[in-house]
């Protein structure tokens, strides 16, 4: 399994860094959260750019998400996927639901 990281970098750009259990420990500890929401978006509906509003982790349950990045690239994932959300600063990325079904997803925010 893996887990991608949406960070900034010194750059003030957004950028995607793929992290598995195997190498990254720490994944495996106990995180302290103080909720979890869930969200449908019908397909097509699209953020612009913005930025997460806390660390957080978002999972796609089901659907498919397309997160664009401020160099032109776009990373397409599907059910099952995580994302620990962590560009909190700088030009952001976008969000598009993409595929053939409603995108539902489930938002854990970090504590500390």
């Amino acid at each position: 399994m893996s887990i991608i990281r949406l960070y900034t970098g010194d750059d003030g750009q957004s950028h995607i860094e793929e992290l598995d259990l195997a190498s990254h420990h720490s994944l495996g500890d106990p995180a302290a959260t103080a909720s979890i929401s869930f969200r449908e978006s019908p397909v097509g509906r699209f953020s612009d750019w913005h930025n997460a509003p806390r660390r957080q982790y978002v999972i796609t349950v089901s659907g498919e998400v397309e997160i664009g990045l401020g160099d032109g690239t776009f990373h397409r994932f599907g059910p099952g996927h995580v994302t620990l959300a962590e560009d909190l600063t700088g030009q952001g990325h976008t969000t598009k639901s993409v595929g053939t079904e409603p995108r539902i997803s489930a938002t854990i925010p970090l504590s500390g």
